[in-house]
Protein backbone atom coordinates (compact mmCIF):
# COMPACT_ATOMS: atom_id res chain seq x y z
CA UNK A 1 0.00 0.00 0.00
CA UNK A 2 1.24 3.49 -0.86
CA UNK A 3 2.38 5.56 2.12
CA UNK A 4 3.08 9.26 2.26
CA UNK A 5 6.48 10.11 3.73
CA UNK A 6 6.57 13.08 6.08
CA UNK A 7 9.57 14.77 7.71
CA UNK A 8 9.34 16.55 11.04
CA UNK A 9 12.00 18.13 13.19
CA UNK A 10 13.74 15.54 15.36
CA UNK A 11 13.53 17.54 18.62
CA UNK A 12 12.38 20.79 20.18
CA UNK A 13 9.15 22.75 20.23
CA UNK A 14 8.42 22.24 16.53
CA UNK A 15 8.76 18.49 16.99
CA UNK A 16 6.29 18.53 19.87
CA UNK A 17 3.79 20.71 18.00
CA UNK A 18 4.10 18.55 14.87
CA UNK A 19 3.48 15.32 16.75
CA UNK A 20 0.54 16.98 18.53
CA UNK A 21 -1.24 18.04 15.33
CA UNK A 22 -0.78 14.60 13.78
CA UNK A 23 -2.23 13.07 16.94
CA UNK A 24 -5.19 15.46 16.78
CA UNK A 25 -5.65 14.28 13.17
CA UNK A 26 -6.05 10.73 14.50
CA UNK A 27 -2.53 9.66 13.47
CA UNK A 28 -0.46 7.88 16.13
CA UNK A 29 3.29 7.49 15.61
CA UNK A 30 4.89 4.18 16.63
CA UNK A 31 8.37 5.37 17.49
CA UNK A 32 10.79 4.53 20.25
CA UNK A 33 13.44 6.70 21.83
CA UNK A 34 15.93 8.19 19.33
CA UNK A 35 14.22 6.39 16.43
CA UNK A 36 14.70 8.38 13.20
CA UNK A 37 12.05 6.61 11.12
CA UNK A 38 8.67 5.40 12.31
CA UNK A 39 5.38 3.98 11.08
CA UNK A 40 1.97 5.36 11.98
CA UNK A 41 -1.38 3.92 12.94
CA UNK A 42 -4.71 4.94 11.41
CA UNK A 43 -3.13 6.53 8.33
CA UNK A 44 -0.75 5.26 5.59
CA UNK A 45 2.25 7.37 6.58
CA UNK A 46 5.95 7.01 7.29
CA UNK A 47 7.57 9.62 9.55
CA UNK A 48 11.21 10.70 9.38
CA UNK A 49 12.73 12.73 12.21
CA UNK A 50 15.35 15.06 10.71
CA UNK A 51 17.35 18.19 11.43
CA UNK A 52 15.23 21.18 10.47
CA UNK A 53 17.92 22.63 8.23
CA UNK A 54 18.27 19.37 6.27
CA UNK A 55 14.57 19.01 5.45
CA UNK A 56 14.45 21.32 2.38
CA UNK A 57 17.01 19.16 0.56
CA UNK A 58 15.14 15.96 1.47
CA UNK A 59 12.01 17.53 -0.04
CA UNK A 60 13.87 18.70 -3.12
CA UNK A 61 15.35 15.23 -3.69
CA UNK A 62 12.02 13.48 -3.16
CA UNK A 63 13.27 11.48 -0.17
CA UNK A 64 10.17 12.71 1.66
CA UNK A 65 6.86 13.79 0.13
CA UNK A 66 5.88 16.44 2.66
CA UNK A 67 7.27 18.09 5.79
CA UNK A 68 6.19 20.17 8.75
CA UNK A 69 8.86 22.84 8.84
CA UNK A 70 9.42 26.39 9.97
CA UNK A 71 8.67 28.85 7.18
CA UNK A 72 11.90 30.67 8.09
CA UNK A 73 13.90 27.59 7.04
CA UNK A 74 12.15 27.50 3.66
CA UNK A 75 12.89 31.18 3.13
CA UNK A 76 16.55 30.51 3.90
CA UNK A 77 17.05 27.17 2.15
CA UNK A 78 13.96 26.23 0.15
CA UNK A 79 12.29 29.14 -1.63
CA UNK A 80 11.60 26.80 -4.56
CA UNK A 81 9.50 24.49 -2.36
CA UNK A 82 5.73 25.04 -2.26
CA UNK A 83 3.59 25.37 0.86
CA UNK A 84 0.34 23.38 1.05
CA UNK A 85 -0.90 24.61 4.43
CA UNK A 86 -0.05 27.22 7.04
CA UNK A 87 -0.31 25.59 10.45
CA UNK A 88 -0.59 28.52 12.89
CA UNK A 89 1.83 27.18 15.50
CA UNK A 90 5.55 27.41 16.38
CA UNK A 91 5.46 31.12 15.57
CA UNK A 92 8.64 33.18 15.76
CA UNK A 93 10.52 36.11 14.25
CA UNK A 94 13.85 36.28 12.47
CA UNK A 95 15.44 39.43 13.80
CA UNK A 96 18.61 41.47 13.96
CA UNK A 97 19.97 42.23 17.41
CA UNK A 98 22.87 44.25 18.84
CA UNK A 99 24.40 44.58 22.34
CA UNK A 100 22.21 46.58 24.72
CA UNK A 101 24.85 49.22 25.23
CA UNK A 102 25.17 50.01 21.53
CA UNK A 103 23.21 53.00 20.25
CA UNK A 104 20.90 52.09 17.37
CA UNK A 105 18.83 54.58 15.39
CA UNK A 106 18.26 52.95 12.00
CA UNK A 107 19.36 50.14 9.71
CA UNK A 108 22.19 52.43 8.53
CA UNK A 109 23.92 51.80 11.86
CA UNK A 110 24.75 48.29 10.61
CA UNK A 111 26.69 49.60 7.62
CA UNK A 112 30.18 48.07 7.59
CA UNK A 113 29.41 45.79 10.54
CA UNK A 114 30.00 42.07 10.98
CA UNK A 115 26.83 40.02 11.50
CA UNK A 116 26.84 36.51 12.96
CA UNK A 117 24.02 34.25 11.79
CA UNK A 118 22.91 30.84 10.58
CA UNK A 119 20.58 32.65 8.11
CA UNK A 120 23.00 34.27 5.60
CA UNK A 121 20.55 34.23 2.68
CA UNK A 122 17.85 35.89 4.77
CA UNK A 123 20.27 38.61 5.86
CA UNK A 124 21.39 39.12 2.24
CA UNK A 125 17.77 39.47 1.06
CA UNK A 126 16.95 41.98 3.79
CA UNK A 127 20.05 44.20 3.68
CA UNK A 128 21.02 44.12 0.00
CA UNK A 129 18.06 46.25 -1.10
CA UNK A 130 18.82 48.80 1.60
CA UNK A 131 22.33 49.57 0.36
CA UNK A 132 23.98 48.29 3.53
CA UNK A 133 27.50 46.87 3.31
CA UNK A 134 28.22 44.16 5.86
CA UNK A 135 30.25 41.04 6.52
CA UNK A 136 28.61 37.71 7.36
CA UNK A 137 30.11 35.44 9.99
CA UNK A 138 28.18 32.19 9.44
CA UNK A 139 27.83 29.90 12.46
CA UNK A 140 25.37 27.08 13.07
CA UNK A 141 24.63 27.49 16.77
CA UNK A 142 25.02 29.70 19.85
CA UNK A 143 24.74 32.81 17.68
CA UNK A 144 23.89 35.01 20.66
CA UNK A 145 27.37 34.71 22.15
CA UNK A 146 29.12 36.13 19.07
CA UNK A 147 29.06 39.84 20.07
CA UNK A 148 30.18 39.02 23.62
CA UNK A 149 33.34 37.25 22.42
CA UNK A 150 34.20 39.75 19.69
CA UNK A 151 33.17 37.63 16.70
CA UNK A 152 30.51 40.05 15.45
CA UNK A 153 28.90 43.44 16.00
CA UNK A 154 25.34 42.13 15.58
CA UNK A 155 23.47 38.88 15.12
CA UNK A 156 20.53 37.58 13.10
CA UNK A 157 18.58 34.76 14.71
CA UNK A 158 15.17 33.36 15.60
CA UNK A 159 13.36 35.23 18.37
CA UNK A 160 10.39 33.71 20.19
CA UNK A 161 9.99 35.23 23.65
CA UNK A 162 13.16 37.33 23.57
CA UNK A 163 14.49 35.74 26.76
CA UNK A 164 17.63 34.37 25.07
CA UNK A 165 18.52 37.82 23.77
CA UNK A 166 17.96 39.30 27.23
CA UNK A 167 20.17 36.69 28.90
CA UNK A 168 22.97 37.47 26.46
CA UNK A 169 22.71 41.25 26.92
CA UNK A 170 21.28 41.83 23.43
CA UNK A 171 18.36 43.89 22.14
CA UNK A 172 16.19 43.29 19.08
CA UNK A 173 16.50 46.18 16.59
CA UNK A 174 14.99 44.90 13.31
CA UNK A 175 12.34 42.23 12.61
CA UNK A 176 13.21 40.86 9.18
CA UNK A 177 10.34 38.40 8.91
CA UNK A 178 7.74 36.51 10.91
CA UNK A 179 7.43 32.75 10.63
CA UNK A 180 5.20 29.84 11.57
CA UNK A 181 5.11 26.11 10.92
CA UNK A 182 3.96 25.15 7.43
CA UNK A 183 3.20 21.96 5.56
CA UNK A 184 5.67 21.90 2.66
CA UNK A 185 5.46 19.64 -0.41
CA UNK A 186 8.19 17.97 -2.44
CA UNK A 187 8.28 18.94 -6.14
CA UNK A 188 8.70 15.19 -6.80
CA UNK A 189 5.59 14.02 -4.92
CA UNK A 190 3.77 11.20 -6.73
CA UNK A 191 0.10 11.25 -7.72
CA UNK A 192 -0.63 8.52 -5.15
CA UNK A 193 1.01 10.58 -2.40
CA UNK A 194 -0.90 13.69 -3.56
CA UNK A 195 -4.17 11.82 -2.93
CA UNK A 196 -3.02 11.02 0.61
CA UNK A 197 -1.88 14.62 1.08
CA UNK A 198 -5.40 15.80 0.20
CA UNK A 199 -6.86 13.53 2.89
CA UNK A 200 -4.29 14.72 5.42
CA UNK A 201 -5.01 18.37 4.61
CA UNK A 202 -8.72 17.79 5.19
CA UNK A 203 -7.93 16.47 8.67
CA UNK A 204 -5.49 19.29 9.42
CA UNK A 205 -7.98 21.95 8.33
CA UNK A 206 -10.64 20.42 10.58
CA UNK A 207 -8.24 20.49 13.54
CA UNK A 208 -7.08 24.07 12.89
CA UNK A 209 -10.65 25.36 12.55
CA UNK A 210 -11.51 23.70 15.86
CA UNK A 211 -8.46 25.16 17.59
CA UNK A 212 -9.46 28.63 16.45
CA UNK A 213 -13.10 28.36 17.53
CA UNK A 214 -15.20 28.02 20.67
CA UNK A 215 -18.65 26.46 21.00
CA UNK A 216 -20.93 28.81 22.92
CA UNK A 217 -24.28 28.05 24.56
CA UNK A 218 -26.34 30.78 26.20
CA UNK A 219 -29.80 31.56 27.47
CA UNK A 220 -31.62 34.53 25.99
CA UNK A 221 -34.95 36.19 26.82
CA UNK A 222 -37.12 36.02 23.72
CA UNK A 223 -37.76 39.75 23.69
CA UNK A 224 -33.99 40.33 23.30
CA UNK A 225 -33.34 37.43 20.96
CA UNK A 226 -33.12 39.51 17.77
CA UNK A 227 -30.53 41.83 19.29
CA UNK A 228 -28.45 38.92 20.60
CA UNK A 229 -28.56 37.05 17.27
CA UNK A 230 -27.14 40.08 15.47
CA UNK A 231 -24.00 39.71 17.59
CA UNK A 232 -23.46 36.04 16.78
CA UNK A 233 -21.58 34.79 13.73
CA UNK A 234 -22.04 31.00 13.72
CA UNK A 235 -20.95 28.54 11.04
CA UNK A 236 -24.15 29.09 9.03
CA UNK A 237 -26.53 30.55 11.58
CA UNK A 238 -27.05 30.05 15.33
CA UNK A 239 -29.22 27.20 16.60
CA UNK A 240 -32.21 28.32 18.69
CA UNK A 241 -34.11 25.95 20.99
CA UNK A 242 -36.98 26.83 23.36
CA UNK A 243 -36.30 26.43 27.08
CA UNK A 244 -38.74 24.81 29.50
CA UNK A 245 -39.18 28.24 31.07
CA UNK A 246 -41.58 30.24 28.94
CA UNK A 247 -40.18 33.35 27.29
CA UNK A 248 -36.61 32.03 27.08
CA UNK A 249 -34.52 30.30 24.42
CA UNK A 250 -31.21 28.47 24.32
CA UNK A 251 -28.83 29.69 21.63
CA UNK A 252 -25.93 27.57 20.33
CA UNK A 253 -23.20 28.93 18.06
CA UNK A 254 -19.50 28.99 17.24
CA UNK A 255 -17.28 32.02 17.87
CA UNK A 256 -13.76 32.56 16.57
CA UNK A 257 -11.23 32.55 19.38
CA UNK A 258 -9.69 35.90 18.41
CA UNK A 259 -13.11 37.61 18.69
CA UNK A 260 -14.29 35.66 21.70
CA UNK A 261 -14.06 38.10 24.62
CA UNK A 262 -15.30 41.04 22.59
CA UNK A 263 -18.43 39.10 21.56
CA UNK A 264 -19.02 37.75 25.07
CA UNK A 265 -18.95 41.26 26.55
CA UNK A 266 -21.50 42.44 23.97
CA UNK A 267 -23.74 39.42 24.63
CA UNK A 268 -23.85 40.16 28.35
CA UNK A 269 -24.79 43.77 27.69
CA UNK A 270 -27.53 42.60 25.30
CA UNK A 271 -29.10 40.39 27.99
CA UNK A 272 -27.59 36.92 27.46
CA UNK A 273 -27.31 34.78 30.59
CA UNK A 274 -25.82 31.41 31.55
CA UNK A 275 -23.11 31.59 28.91
CA UNK A 276 -21.21 28.31 28.58
CA UNK A 277 -18.04 28.01 26.52
CA UNK A 278 -16.78 24.62 25.31
CA UNK A 279 -13.70 23.56 23.34
CA UNK A 280 -14.24 22.02 19.91
CA UNK A 281 -12.32 18.87 19.04
CA UNK A 282 -12.88 18.90 15.26
CA UNK A 283 -14.80 21.06 12.78
CA UNK A 284 -15.88 19.47 9.50
CA UNK A 285 -17.59 22.04 7.29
Amino acid sequence: MTKIRIAIQKSGRLNEDSVAILKDCGISIDNGKDQLKAETRNFPMEVMFLRNGDIPQYLRDGVVDIAIIGENVLIEKGKDISIAERLNFSKCKVSLAVPKGVAYNSIQDLDGKKIATSYPNTVDQYLADKGISYEIHQISGSVEIAPNIGLADAICDIVSSGSTLFKNNLKEVEVMLTSEAVLAVSPKISEEAKALLSKLQFRIQSVLKARNSKYVLLNAPNDKLDEILKLLPGMRSPTILPLAEEGWSSVHTVIQKNKFWEVIDELKIAGAEGILVCPIEKMVL
